[in-house]
């Protein structure tokens, strides 16, 4: 897979159409990645649109910087976590906003470098913290390492949706410690056995994990109880997810508070949006992403 491929933005064409991105205005990217996203919304916003850029991932900041360096002073970029973007947009002076998006969980950089811990296909350290500073929750190896054999399997059920999840953290409890990425994922295949599967059968335990380090279910329910104050009425409000767990906080928030006397958004998708089949040949990774958009009344 080449480089342009791997970070090609998701669902880029719908994203646009749904922000309503035309010249001008004041834009949020709150997980603004390598920059593909943002690229394409100051795109369609020039000649003076502006764009915050948002990532908690160091690293994330200084590449998509890299990358948006051609629109100047059009771009700002910040490192703050999902739930701490709207306060920060507020701050910036990018709020109210005329769109927001947010582009949900790992980055195809972060799980292609091995010493990010992300990936159960290369060996790394299993660490899985977003943010490069490492403030904040324990890592992936303290959990597996740390954690009771029954809050493991708490956790890989609820966070993993691992129906399996007692044997998995039976298995684990019983050959730990373990250091490293690939350790773990061939124990939890040993502890899965059955015919050769397109998912790995480690995939669901390791979402488990890297939601759990980083808190990211939390975050995102945070994120969309604060964003409506950092967004103009009739201004955009774009949430990509890929998986059921992120779908679902994002579809019940958005229904329960599109409805009452006082609503305070209105949605624009009455059904979630996926992408094409044209789309997904050309970049697997976008198969399980889940659309979904309001607009601020």
């Amino acid at each position: 897979m080449s480089a342009a491929q791997v970070h090609a933005p998701v669902m880029a064409a719908e994203a646009l159409e749904l922000l309503a991105a035309g010249p001008g205005g004041s834009w949020l990217d709150c997980t603004v990645g390598a920059g593909g996203h943002a690229a394409a919304i100051l795109d369609a916003t020039g000649p003076d649109g502006r764009l915050l850029g948002l990532d908690a991932d160091g690293g994330a900041v200084e590449i998509a910087a890299a990358r948006l360096a051609r629109f100047g002073d059009r771009a700002e970029l910040r490192r703050c976590w999902l739930d701490d973007a709207p306060a920060t947009a507020m701050d910036a002076g990018f709020a109210p906003a005329d769109g927001v998006l947010c582009d949900l969980g790992v980055s195809s950089m972060q799980l292609d470098s091995a010493a990010r811990g992300f990936s159960f296909s290369q060996e790394g350290p299993l660490d899985m913290r977003m943010d490069a500073g490492h403030d904040g929750g324990p890592s992936a190896g303290e959990i597996v390492n740390g954690w009771s054999e029954q809050r493991l399997a708490d956790l890989i059920y609820r966070y993993g949706e691992e129906r399996r999840s007692r044997r998995v953290a039976r298995a684990i409890a019983a050959q730990r410690p373990f250091e490293t990425t690939t350790e773990l994922a061939e124990a939890v295949r040993r502890a899965l056995p059955g015919p050769r599967r397109r998912i790995h059968p480690a995939t669901k335990v390791f979402q488990a994990l890297r939601l759990a380090v980083n808190g990211e279910l939390e975050r995102l329910s945070a994120f969309l109880e604060r964003v409506r104050a950092a967004v103009r009425a009739g201004g955009r409000l774009v949430v990509i997810a890929f998986h059921s767990l992120e779908d679902r906080i994002v579809k019940r928030f958005l229904q329960g508070h599109s409805q009452g006397e006082s609503p305070s958004w209105r949605v624009l998708t009455r059904r979630v949006l996926r992408p094409g089949e044209a789309e997904t040949r050309v970049n697997p990774r976008a198969r399980s992403a889940r659309l979904r958009a309001a607009e601020a009344v």
